[in-house]
């Protein structure tokens, strides 16, 4: 049995981390193509506004992904006030910046609760009921970190690598049940999430949050395991074993890929901070 078709015309789409960024641009463009979303956010002030603005086909709900039974009541709430959920997109994410050695453990829980735990918990309230009906599709965001690595990023860069494998994993083990996994992975996105960060050269691969919603939404069609965005930088991961350790050294010297060490302004990048404490606070409790 291969992957079942979804008609995003009339298709029902949870997002999580839908009130900004990534998510707000993927819940604007499946709520074009005919589908009924719903943004989950654990800022419900600004998801509530975001689903105002994005018009009727989208509703906001609250929703914190480090909680199960948060989680499980945010799918309830979907499928009893718009149906049951074909597509579920994990989105929610935190990118706190720094020195691995100064990050505080709290910190490190809270980016491994949001970033990782939090696509575990999706993935196994929603695929149950998907498989049972034959029919569903989870896209987990992940990011190109999770093929290489950042200084200044460790613990965000170990929930990567971590969402991409288990991405893999679990999709070989849904093969024949009608329902799908895609991992897509944008490289630096010009939202919140990257704020005061210097990237040199790394800007010119910086790419939209709309263009990552397109991306997102077309494995809803072509059901694909994994999606670099942009497309060319998925060459790197595979042509990297063969690539001298001190040539690529050099490279990534010259790039300045410590940026997120050693190139990051502190007043610009505060209120990204201070927003990303309230979800390391949520974790604690």
């Amino acid at each position: 049995m291969g992957a079942t078709p979804i008609d995003l015309n009339g298709a029902i789409v949870a997002i999580t981390g839908g009130g900004r960024g990534i998510g707000r641009a993927t819940g604007e463009l499946f709520a074009a193509r005919g589908a009924t979303v719903a943004l989950g956010d654990l800022d419900a002030e600004v998801v509530a506004d975001a689903a105002a603005e994005l018009g009727r086909p989208v509703h906001a709900f609250a929703l914190d992904v480090t909680s199960r039974r948060s989680f499980k009541g945010f799918l309830s709430a979907v499928e009893e006030s718009l149906g049951p959920v074909d597509v579920l997109v994990n989105n929610a994410g935190i990118m706190p910046a720094g020195p691995f050695l100064g990050e505080r453990e709290r910190t490190t829980d809270a980016i491994l609760a949001v970033n990782l735990r939090g696509v575990i918990t999706g993935m196994r309230l929603v695929l149950p009921e998907m498989i049972d009906r034959g029919r569903g599709h989870v896209v987990n965001v992940a990011s190109l970190l999770g093929k290489t690595e950042l200084p200044g990023l460790a613990t965000y860069v170990a929930s990567k690598h971590a969402v991409v494998g288990l991405t893999a994993a679990v999709r070989t083990e849904l093969e024949g049940t009608g329902v799908t996994l895609s991992v897509v992975m944008p490289s630096i996105v010009n939202t919140e999430l990257a704020s005061g960060i210097r990237l040199g050269v790394g800007r010119l691969i910086r790419v939209e949050p709309e263009r990552v919603a397109a991306v997102i939404a077309r494995t809803v069609e072509t059901r694909a395991g994994e999606v670099a965005v942009p497309s060319w930088l998925a060459l790197y991961p595979t042509l990297r074993p063969f690539i001298p350790d001190r040539l690529e050294g050099l490279v990534r010297k010259l790039i300045g890929d410590d940026k997120a060490l050693n190139a990051v302004d502190s007043a610009v990048r505060a209120a990204y901070e201070e927003r990303a404490a309230g979800s390391r606070s949520r974790t604690e409790q």
